[in-house]
């Protein structure tokens, strides 16, 4: 069983930055998906972007140019640039591979005006 460990949350004003980064407990299948969802009150998880093995990368339409995604072999990051109060939402790291679908235990992030 995979574990995926977060840090980087925290409280920032809008317009500034934060990053998150997420690691896999072990290594893992070498054909992957590695990404960021975010869940914000009342609202349902979505996705934030994703990064697969060989690179590719999809954005969420609200935060294309203004996040980053990247990754190494088992940890993903994310970069957030010029944060705005509607990105305030609880982001969980997300790993899927031939073998199952694994989850982050989410972490706050709150952009405050």
């Amino acid at each position: 069983q995979v574990q995926l460990v977060e840090s980087g949350g925290g409280l920032v004003q809008a317009g500034g930055s934060l990053n998150l980064s997420c690691a896999a407990s072990e290594s893992i299948f070498s054909f992957n998906t590695m990404g960021w969802y975010r869940q914000a009150p009342g609202k349902q998880r979505e996705l934030v972007a994703t990064v697969t093995s060989g690179g590719g990368t999809n954005y969420a339409g609200s935060v294309k140019g203004r996040f980053t995604i990247s990754r190494d072999m088992i940890t993903v990051y994310l970069v957030m640039n010029s944060l705005k109060p509607e990105d305030t939402a609880v982001y969980y790291c997300n790993l899927a591979d031939r073998f199952g679908t694994y989850w982050g235990q989410g972490t706050q992030v709150t952009v405050s005006s």
